[in-house]
C-alpha cells in the first residue's frame, strides 16, 4: 500500500494542507482539514471546505493553487453534467477523473492544481483517483496529500485495510486528520468528511474540540 502526496511550492493562496481518501468495504471515505495556506507558512483561512462535490456520488479534494482548482472544478463540473444528459446515467467516477486529469494536463504550463478524486458507480463501486499536479492520472486504494501528509505515512501504513466496515474507515480518517493537524502548523480547524456508498453520500463535520486526542497533546 502506498499513498501519493500532491505537495508543491506554489505562491498564492494554496489548499495543500491535509487531505485524504481511503476505500472499505461498499465504500469510500474521503476528507480534508479546513485551512488554506499562502507558503506553506501563513494560514489565509480556516473555515475552507476542500471536499467539493462534482456529482451526486462524486467528491474531490483540492490541492495546490485555490483559485486554479476551483477554476478546474467548476469546468469539470460542467463537462460532467453535460456528460450525464448525453449519456442518460450517473458519470463514472473514472470519468470525473479523466475529465479533472486533461483539464490539468492540456493547462499544466498555467495551472497548479492537483485532486483527489473519490466515489461509487455501478460499474466499479467505491474508487479512488489520484490526479497530480501536472495532470497524472493514478488508481489507489487510500492517498494522502497536503503539508500535512508527511507526519502520517506512518500511521496510514499501519492501520490502513482494505476491508474495514464504513464506521472502522471513519475513525481511521478522522485519526489521520487529527494527527496531522497536531503536527503540521498550516492543518487545524475542522474535519470535513464525506462517505460514499451505493445509497448517497453522507457528509460528516468534526469539530476542532471533538478530534481525538493522542499521547502527545
Amino acid at each position: 500500500m502506498e499513498g501519493r502526496c500532491l505537495d508543491a511550492q506554489i505562491k498564492g493562496v494554496s489548499t495543500g494542507t491535509t487531505i485524504l481518501a481511503a476505500t472499505f468495504d461498499g465504500g469510500v471515505v474521503i476528507g480534508s482539514d479546513s485551512r488554506a495556506s499562502i507558503g506553506g507558512e501563513y494560514v489565509s483561512s480556516k473555515t475552507i471546505n476542500k471536499v467539493i462535490q462534482v456529482h451526486d456520488q462524486i467528491f474531490c479534494c483540492m490541492a495546490g493553487s485555490l483559485a486554479d482548482a476551483q477554476a478546474v472544478l467548476k469546468a469539470a463540473k460542467f463537462h460532467l453534467s453535460f456528460h450525464s444528459v448525453q449519456m442518460e446515467s450517473q458519470p463514472q467516477v473514472i470519468a470525473a477523473a479523466s475529465v479533472l486529469k486533461d483539464l490539468c494536463y492540456k493547462n499544466k504550463d498555467e495551472l497548479q492544481a492537483g485532486f483527489i478524486t473519490a466515489g461509487w458507480d455501478r460499474k466499479k463501486g467505491p474508487q479512488i483517483y489520484v490526479v497530480s499536479l501536472g495532470g497524472m492520472l493514478i488508481s489507489q486504494q487510500v492517498t494522502i496529500g497536503g503539508s500535512g501528509s508527511t507526519y502520517i505515512y506512518g500511521y496510514v501504513d499501519a492501520k490502513y485495510r482494505p476491508d474495514m466496515s464504513r464506521e472502522e474507515c471513519l475513525q481511521f480518517a478522522t485519526n489521520a486528520l487529527a494527527l496531522a493537524m497536531g503536527r503540521d502548523n498550516v492543518s487545524g480547524g475542522v474535519a470535513h468528511l464525506v462517505v460514499i456508498t451505493e445509497s448517497g453520500a453522507e457528509h460528516v463535520v468534526v469539530p476542532g474540540n471533538k478530534l481525538p486526542k493522542f499521547n502527545d497533546e
